[in-house]
């Protein structure tokens, strides 16, 4: 055992997952969860993602010595402000997103002397979101990526502990650093996979739904994250926007040098480039980050889960 009570605020694919393993491993004494809809709350307690489930973010946190932020970016102060006269004193505040330097300057104001708050980004999911999404095995093999202002605090060390108990990697950052290798890594392919989804869409009106009807291994592999929560990733684009943007620059850039090869005939650019990118693309698989999720038996309908 990790940690004595662990309060995790949302339920959905993270947090889902989260309380799924620490139950399975006894990683806490108690879970206690919480999330806005009732519904969702609902499918927590039959699924046994945690030991109780309550109505507010305030009763979630009450004498926790963990508590989880699961919620989209762009609603962290409002629950940090709501939290923050009820933790304990001692207790750790962690979130799970994928932006960083905007979640602190967001959570940090709202938290009581006394109270350690270490940011944390499990890089792990799938396109699916909701409690029914989450499974235990979530965070195997993956990274999670730390970034407190205070690396050596004792707090670290042991929610270090708790995410390695997970399944996960972890690793020790600068908030602003993260923030730009998450634009290359994560959010501009969000961001281009929605738009490729886009293009296609306008398509297939002028071609009477062939773009869907036909689409090839490629724009189904490469389109399956424009499946996510859109709600998050609205967040994530408007709280990392000046990386994301400095990262679609590039991308554009990059794009324009293709474009110019094709219209000109240069095939040993093309050729010299692919064998760069997949090399790199190989190097991906050798490290065991292109798993997807598995199923574990769950219907469609329970791995979309409810919003």
């Amino acid at each position: 055992m990790i940690y004595r009570r662990v309060a995790l605020i949302g339920l959905g694919l993270i947090a889902g997952s989260m309380g799924l393993r620490m139950r399975r491993d006894d990683l806490a004494q108690e879970i206690v969860g919480t999330a806005r809809s009732a519904e969702t709350r609902s499918v927590a307690v039959e699924l046994g993602l945690c030991d109780r489930v309550v109505d507010t973010p305030e009763a979630a946190v009450a004498d926790a010595d963990l508590v989880v932020l699961c919620v989209p970016v762009g609603a962290m102060a409002d629950v940090a402000r709501r939290i923050g006269p009820h933790l304990a004193p001692g207790a750790t505040v962690t979130d799970v997103g994928s932006v960083k330097r905007e979640v602190v300057a967001a959570v940090a104001p709202h938290l009581p002397d006394g109270v350690d708050f270490v940011p944390a980004h499990p890089v792990a999911g799938t396109e699916h979101s909701g409690p029914r999404s989450g499974f235990a095995e979530l965070f195997e093999n993956r990274w999670c990526l730390l970034t407190p202002e205070r690396p050596a605090d004792p707090a670290v060390a042991r929610l270090t502990r708790l995410w390695r108990a997970l399944g996960s990697n972890v690793e020790v950052m600068d908030a602003d650093h993260h923030d730009l290798v998450l634009a290359v890594t994560s959010h501009a392919p969000h961001l281009i996979a929605y738009t490729m989804v886009g293009v296609a869409d306008d398509l297939r009106r002028v071609t009477d739904s062939e773009v869907i009807k036909y689409s090839a291994a490629g724009f189904r592999d490469f389109t399956r994250i424009a499946a996510s929560d859109p709600v998050m990733w609205r967040d994530v684009f408007l709280n990392n926007r000046d990386a994301t943007l400095e990262i679609l620059g590039r991308f554009t850039e990059e794009l324009f040098a293709l474009q110019r090869a094709i219209r000109t005939g240069d095939g040993e650019m093309l050729h010299d480039y692919f064998t760069r990118t997949r090399a790199i693309r190989r190097g991906i698989i050798e490290a065991g980050q292109d798993t997807d999720a598995p199923d574990f038996g769950r219907s469609k309908s329970d791995r979309e889960g409810v919003a």
